[in-house]
């Protein structure tokens, strides 16, 4: 039996560059999992569109398919983007079969990935001293991703004994300059910023930019295509692919009982 088909999905941007982070994903996944077949596609912008890979993998005799949001914020529910993509996906191809896995989500083990970074930048600008941290996002995500957030925040904050706050890019928290003005109010005075992007996109220049501006000491790369995403995606994927599986039991049971089946899935 053929695995589904990985699509991972990502907004895309008219800067290469950011694109080349979900290529370096689907390179690093098909390195991992040779039997699988592993794509990435683009929301807007970047090539290639959903659609284009769609086209390919139904040409290819693909039947399945599984679409997993490269989205870090949003933990439950997916960009609406995405699930118009699903609705217009199975509309255009009858002859597959989809699903949609969770977004990648603020998952634990991103935070080792945005200290490397961090230490990294740190270094770079030859920081000697620190006394605040600020975990700037794209958004607050849903409400579990909010909430899974502020935790990563905390335990960043414990993990160093330093303070942090959070900041996102868009219009839905605290700006990074307001979060930079809050550590200050405190007293702090050497403010570094995480970044809890997965690519250098437009957000994330936006927050990089505005953190030098209120004087923040260091700005850390993005998260990027690290072995932690590529564990995750794996993760999401594996869990996604359950919904296509038929087990054919519900032909073997009396009437009631299939219905009870079908109602509790």
């Amino acid at each position: 039996m053929t695995a589904p088909a990985l699509v991972m999905v990502a907004r895309g941007s008219s800067d290469p560059m950011v694109a080349q982070v979900t290529h370096q994903l689907v390179q690093g996944l098909s390195q991992m999992r040779p039997e699988m077949t592993v794509n990435g596609a683009f929301l807007q912008a970047s090539p290639p569109s959903a659609g284009q890979v769609l086209d390919q993998l139904s040409a290819s005799g693909a039947t399945e398919v599984v679409l997993v949001p490269l989205e870090l914020t949003n933990a439950v529910e997916c960009d609406p983007a995405m699930s118009e993509l699903l609705h217009r996906a199975r509309a255009n191809y009858p002859d597959l079969r989809f699903t949609l896995s969770r977004p990648v989500g603020p998952e634990l083990s991103l935070l080792t990935i945005l200290d490397q970074r961090l230490r990294a930048s740190l270094s770079q600008a030859r920081c000697l001293e620190l006394d605040g941290l600020v975990l700037s996002a794209a958004c607050t995500g849903d409400v579990r991703g909010s909430a899974l957030l502020a935790r990563r925040a905390r335990q960043w904050s414990t993990h160093h004994r330093l303070p942090c706050l959070t900041a996102v890019a868009d219009d839905s928290g605290p700006s990074v300059a307001q979060a930079i003005m809050g550590l200050r109010a405190q007293g702090r005075r050497h403010i570094a910023v995480g970044s809890f992007f997965l690519s250098a996109d437009e957000a994330y220049h936006a927050q990089s930019d505005l953190a030098y501006r209120y004087g923040a000491v260091s700005v850390s790369d993005p998260i990027g295509a690290a072995r932690e995403v590529l564990d995750l995606v794996l993760a999401r994927y594996a869990f996604a692919a359950m919904d296509l599986l038929d087990f054919g039991f519900e032909d073997e049971l009396p009437e009631p009982e299939r219905h009870l089946s079908v109602v509790s899935a």
